[in-house]
């Protein structure tokens, strides 16, 4: 099985920060890898913090209701911003957000509105979604947003300079749907933009597919160009692809070692986490699972696919959306650990990653033989139906984890929206 986890690493010798490309190359197979690098340790050079996530003493509080589906949020320059899916992007001071409560929608500046993205629309769930800002803001003063638009239905991430109020594409041509648009996105720790891209319902015709944009994580410069040093995936292969075989990501965050971590929506459960690999193919929708699977094959049926860390099988499901990597001091319990915010399963789920095979007692350990060995996952459930569907979760620069609620996407199915829905979270010690 071509499985690049630690053990292989390892094997490989790698003691730096670059690993052998030979070591993530495919084997010739009927399903696509691609020969790439990474430039994180073989062995992670840090470790999550000692005791359970259960031990933190924080209180939560909302410091921004009444908003329109909010999907995204990111700190820069002194400033939060966020997107709504049915709308652009706002923006409060990051100290606002961090000391007020009961901030309204029109408390915050509108900087980019839903008409100034050209032919945006909003079917199912898209809309305006994944948000990032330039790694040198505020200069300049520039955005990245991900956007559905109606011409040819198709996901698009433009640059909004906000001093000469221009717009320009990034990338276009994501497949775009009623659902599966994936959306997310992040500037990563070398200063290339990362797009998480969904499958539009096509399933292996996308993202089994290396020409195709969809079901990957891409990797680009911010004029939109392939990042030097991407993954190769032989002819007919997009050099801006990562990573393929995924379904429907929509999480990314980054180790300090800036390895990077997906959280990516399953089919009827089957929800994931996994460490990327430069090249690597996920599986979907051929591979879901481990031994004994009825709808999809193990993915140790085919060498050619990368396990993740953790499946939640196919009778739980996280429906799993945006994340974070929390690495400040505020909160000591939750420093270096991995935040993911749950959909249908109404949790922000707290992830201990483990590269000695240890984890905190009390919550659910991923530990199955066929999994990703890089890292033992174990999962602690915060906030379970407290606050309805949460979309995202971010990490702000007052080391507070923030997180948005979604409860007005007309998918909830308990007792949400409330009156103030939705809603920012700011979530800090007690």
């Amino acid at each position: 099985m071509h499985r690049p986890t630690r053990r292989t690493l390892l094997a490989c010798g790698v003691a730096g920060l670059t690993t052998t490309a030979g070591c993530f190359a495919g084997e010739a197979d009927e399903f696509p890898t691609g020969e790439g690098e990474a430039t994180w340790p073989a062995t992670p050079t840090w470790g999550p913090a000692e005791g359970s996530p259960l031990d933190a003493e924080v209180t939560a509080t909302t410091a921004v209701e009444n908003l329109s589906i909010p999907w995204d949020l990111t700190f820069a320059g002194g400033e939060a911003l966020f997107t709504e899916r049915t709308g652009g992007v706002r923006l409060f001071e990051a100290e606002t957000l961090a000391t007020e409560t009961g901030l309204q929608p029109d408390d915050a500046r509108a900087v980019l509105s839903a008409s100034d993205l050209p032919d945006r629309t909003g079917p199912g769930e898209g809309g305006t979604l994944g948000l990032a800002t330039h790694p040198e803001y505020p200069d300049p003063r520039a955005l990245f947003v991900y956007y559905t638009a109606a011409d040819d239905l198709r996901n698009r991430v433009v640059r909004y300079d906000i001093d000469a109020d221009e717009v320009s594409v990034v990338v276009d041509g994501i497949p775009a749907n009623d659902w599966h648009n994936g959306g997310r996105i992040e500037v990563g720790p070398n200063g290339h933009l990362w797009i998480l891209a969904g499958d539009a319902q096509e399933g292996a015709d996308i993202a089994q597919d290396p020409d195709s944009l969809g079901g990957a994580v891409l990797r680009v410069t911010l004029d939109g160009d392939p990042a030097p040093n991407n993954p190769d995936f032989g002819a007919g292969g997009d050099p801006r692809t990562y990573t393929l075989g995924h379904r429907n990501p929509q999480g990314l965050a980054f180790t300090p070692d800036g390895e990077p971590l997906v959280a990516e929506h399953g089919p009827l459960n089957r929800d994931e986490v996994s460490a990327l690999r430069p090249g690597a193919n996920y599986g979907w929708n051929v591979a879901r699972g481990g031994p004994g699977g009825v709808q999809y094959n193990a993915y140790g049926e085919d060498e050619a696919f990368t396990p993740p860390l953790l499946n939640t099988g196919a009778d739980t499901t996280w429906a799993p959306s945006g994340s974070t990597f929390y690495t400040g001091d505020a909160i000591s319990a939750w420093h270096n650990r991995l935040f993911v915010a749950g959909l249908r399963s109404q949790t922000l789920f707290c992830m201990t990653l483990d590269a000695d095979g240890a984890g905190p007692d009390g919550g659910r350990r991923f530990d199955a033989d066929w999994l990703d060995d890089r890292y033992t996952a174990t999962a602690h459930r915060l906030y379970d139906g407290e606050f309805g569907r949460l979309r995202h979760v971010e990490e702000g620069p007052d080391g507070a984890l923030y997180l948005l609620t979604s409860n007005r996407d007309g998918r909830t199915l308990t007792d949400f929206p409330v009156d103030s829905d939705d809603r920012i979270l700011r979530i800090e010690p007690t």
